[in-house]
């Protein structure tokens, strides 16, 4: 299916261009080239196309600056290949660290972030009307992969689409006759499109940061892939590609028995009734349909909490943006971030002393008793003073803390640690937890982490006392 040795390489490419109608006669397409294997791999084969394609080719690249002179290297090769065959090129460049460090993003997100930005200028600008980016079948399998072992459901294991259309505010997977990004070698393994270039001697740039094992894709891709292929599946790629494939064609049909449920313009309400007489996997879908519509990414444990709300369980639930979802009377009801209630809170707390918090609905303090005679305290709940800054801050937990509870081996996510308490709405969202710096030292519920108990002979030991606002009773 996806490698056919009776074919050559380009007829190979050219069947699945016209099997997902990527290209047609007179697109203006643009080849991505990075300057590795397979960007230049995927100039030269539409090269070798075009005339049967009918296109007009020209070359895009752009310049991540993260390699210093290697980067510019990268950027001088390509733009020497699009001067011996004479095509225009579209050149760009951006500092990738400094954006990764202002957003907060990973090299790799900053970098994709930039990346398809450039590209989506030129296809709105209407200087081309297709852009041809060089992911290949091995890259298929390791984003499937990927996203199989971080949770995903088959919307996720679709992969990388064959081809993104392009609007004016975001990508979006569809087939249309609008700009798009396409993506040709997606049935092609690495290992053949670098057989090719060594046929027609075709050199390429080599990215060393391609083997670097701190990024996840590297591990997946030099690691375990080879691992499986070796003591499992010597196809497993093809495998994984073709479960990309059938995801994509189960999405396909599911959008469209979706649509019929809510037809025309999106709403911010879901009759209980209609909800609650669909299989589960439609009411899933339906709920994943309104809050996309809104813009809202909702995870697993968003659609989750709203089910449970259907069902009587829980008052609220609050989603991606601030986005707030309510039970009412025969409805549910997604109400925007202006009317909803501000979730974030943080206050000072000082060592020893005590701050008041409303939005926890307790009053926190903060002790200092003996380690060795600290009667009345749960020995579970002191601290080593010494690891501790003078002042601490109370606040609700956010997206990536993390706490390690005793008898654990790793400090796991606050979100995940809550969840596994069926916390939801309002209250899981404003959950408190004490930090001292960037370390979450203190999380409600939970005994403290066995690393940050006083050692023996250490003295004072620190207990952080949380008493319920009006009633005068310790919380826990």
């Amino acid at each position: 299916m996806y490698h056919v040795l009776v074919q050559s390489l380009p007829q190979s490419v050219a069947a699945y261009i016209h099997k997902h109608a990527l290209l047609k006669p007179g697109d203006r397409v643009g080849a991505a080239v990075s300057g590795g294997a397979d960007s230049v791999a995927l100039l030269r084969l539409l090269l070798e196309l075009r005339k049967e394609l009918g296109i007009v080719l020209s070359v895009v690249h752009f310049n991540h600056k993260l390699r210093g002179a290697d980067s510019d290297a990268d950027e001088h090769f390509v733009a020497e290949l699009a001067q011996r065959y004479k095509l225009d090129l579209h050149c760009e460049g951006s500092d990738v660290a400094t954006y990764a460090a202002e957003k907060r993003f990973s090299l790799e997100t900053a970098a994709r972030e930039l990346r398809y930005e450039f590209f989506r200028r030129l296809l709105q600008q209407d200087r081309l009307n297709r852009i041809a980016t060089a992911h290949t079948l091995d890259d298929q399998a390791e984003t499937v992969l990927l996203r199989m072992i971080r949770g995903s459901g088959t919307r996720g294991l679709a992969g990388i689409y064959p081809q993104l259309s392009i609007d004016s505010s975001r990508l979006s997977a569809l087939s249309s006759p609008a700009p798009a990004i396409v993506r040709p070698l997606l049935s092609v393994k690495r290992k053949d499109l670098e057989a090719y270039l060594a046929t027609i001697n075709q050199s390429w740039r080599e990215d060393a940061s391609n083997r670097d094992l701190r990024h996840a894709r590297n591990r997946v891709r030099h690691g375990i892939l080879p691992r499986l292929e070796r003591n499992l599946n010597p196809a497993v790629r093809e495998t994984l590609a073709e479960t990309a494939e059938i995801a994509r064609a189960e999405e396909e049909y599911w959008e469209g028995e979706v649509a019929k449920l809510l037809p025309g313009p999106a709403k911010r309400a879901i009759k209980l009734a209609t909800l609650q007489n669909l299989p589960l996997a439609l009411q899933r879908r339906v709920i994943r349909s309104v809050t996309e519509s809104l813009g809202v990414r909702a995870e697993f444990h968003h659609v989750e909490e709203i089910l449970a709300l259907a069902s009587g369980t829980g008052r609220s639930a609050i989603l991606p943006k601030g986005w707030v979802v309510s039970r009412n009377k025969n409805e549910l009801r997604f109400e925007p971030p202006t009317k909803a209630v501000p979730l974030d809170y943080e206050y000072a707390l000082s060592v020893p002393g005590a701050v008041d918090v409303p939005e926890a609905g307790s009053r926190f303090e903060t002790v200092l008793v003996s380690a060795k005679g600290a009667s009345g305290y749960n020995r579970e709940q002191l601290l080593n003073q010494t690891f501790l800054r003078e002042e601490l801050r109370v606040r609700n937990w956010r997206p990536g803390d993390r706490f390690q509870p005793p008898h654990t081996k790793a400090a796991k996510k606050i979100k995940e640690l809550l969840q596994q308490r069926h916390l939801t709405g309002l209250e899981r969202a404003r959950w408190p937890v004490v930090v001292s710096g960037a370390e979450v030292i203190w999380v409600r519920g939970f005994a403290a982490p066995a690393r940050l108990r006083p050692q023996e002979g250490m003295e004072p030991a620190l207990v952080i006392r949380e008493i319920a606002l009006n009633s005068g009773t310790d919380r826990l």
